[in-house]
């Protein structure tokens, strides 16, 4: 499915996410970054005053190329091919930090015409900037996020998200959940030894598409200290442990359950090359903690991934909100999206020698 490459560069699909939010900043200001020529070949869904605009907050000169197919697109430094959707046709369709019935449908029609591009194997992937949930809803689109957008239009049931932060100077940590935008309540009612398999072979999977040759995981438990043989939950005892038993019969390196408050600092040490947590802040609080430094009311860094793990396409995005705090005020971090590009670009190299595999 994933196609096409240019030599070997992949066709990347950027969704530049809510108007009112930074995606239309950050967007600008990752493709000042020649790197990301050199390796591939993006295009941005958006309409051209976002971009307009985003170029004049952000001080950016490039060159603006409508096009009308993937394969039109030119891909040279200094350029943004682009791909409208026609939902923002004048400034006053949207206002910066601002929650909007119209911005959010541009948000979710960006995402809807890159998803059918890469479905039709015009784009090798989809690179998506932050939406705003209330906004798409209050646009008539009833989804929880972009995972639940990306797995209604592929037909996809097994499906997880996955994030990723670190770099050189910090180790990388990897996390895939078990659940994610429901609240703690419906968490818990979601563990089972069925879904949580699943995950810990989606976890495999995600592994194989980085590269990594070894793929340890590592399994967190729901209750605290892993319910302690039973004396706060019988989650692990029901579900937890059956899965994780049953991983390691049919030959994936899996541990756990890992008492939730130390299996992150050992996959940070080394000793797990993923960690498989059980909902949506027992995975995420530790992601941000390293990904996000702020300093002075500003951040130095944003690094982290957000992917969709078992999608018939790839979907990698930023690990961040939309920002209305500080949108259209030229404050935003381009690091999470570059990550993202990177790891799409990973994805895309790997894809097709994986599902040889399977």
């Amino acid at each position: 499915m994933v196609k096409p490459v240019r030599g070997a560069k992949p066709v990347l699909g950027i969704s530049i996410g809510d108007p009112a939010g930074i995606g239309p900043e950050i967007t600008v200001k990752a493709l000042d970054c020649k790197e990301i020529y050199k390796k591939s070949i993006p295009i941005v869904y958006s309409d051209r005053i976002v971009l307009e605009d985003a170029l004049n907050i952000t001080g950016k000169n490039f060159k603006l190329n409508l096009i009308k197919e993937a394969k039109e697109a030119l891909g040279r430094p200094g350029t943004i091919d682009y791909i409208e959707s026609g939902s923002i046709s004048k400034k006053d369709d949207y206002s910066y930090g601002k929650i909007g019935k119209k911005s959010g449908d541009a948000a979710f029609q960006y995402i809807l015409k890159a998803l059918k591009d890469a479905l039709a194997g015009e784009i090798a992937a989809v690179v998506t900037c932050p939406i705003n949930k209330e906004a798409i809803n209050m646009a008539g689109h009833k989804f929880a996020g972009h995972t639940e957008i990306f797995a209604k239009y592929t037909k996809t049931k097994n499906y997880s998200m996955l994030l990723s932060a670190g770099d050189k100077k910090t180790s990388l940590l990897n996390v895939i959940h078990v659940s994610t935008h429901v609240s703690l309540q419906k968490a818990s009612e979601l563990i089972s030894k069925e879904k949580i398999l699943k995950t810990i072979h989606l976890a495999d999977y995600a592994l194989k598409l980085m590269g990594k040759k070894k793929r340890r995981i590592a399994v967190a438990g729901l209750n605290p200290h892993a319910s302690e043989n039973g004396l706060f939950g019988n989650e692990e005892k029901l579900s937890i442990i059956p899965a994780v038993e049953k991983a390691k019969v049919q030959g994936l390196d899996v541990s756990g359950p890992i008492p939730p408050d130390t299996v992150f600092v050992r996959a940070l040490g080394g000793h797990f090359d993923i960690v498989v947590a059980m909902y949506h802040d027992q995975g995420h609080i530790p992601l941000k903690i390293i990904g996000f430094a702020l300093v002075n009311g500003s951040f130095r860094h944003m690094k982290g991934i957000n992917a969709t793990i078992g999608l018939p396409i790839i979907r990698t995005s930023v690990d961040h909100g939309t920002a209305f705090d500080i949108a259209g005020k030229n404050k935003s971090n381009e690091g999470s999206l570059l990550d993202a590009l990177e790891m799409a670009i990973s994805f895309a190299k790997n894809w097709d020698k994986v599902h040889k595999l399977h």
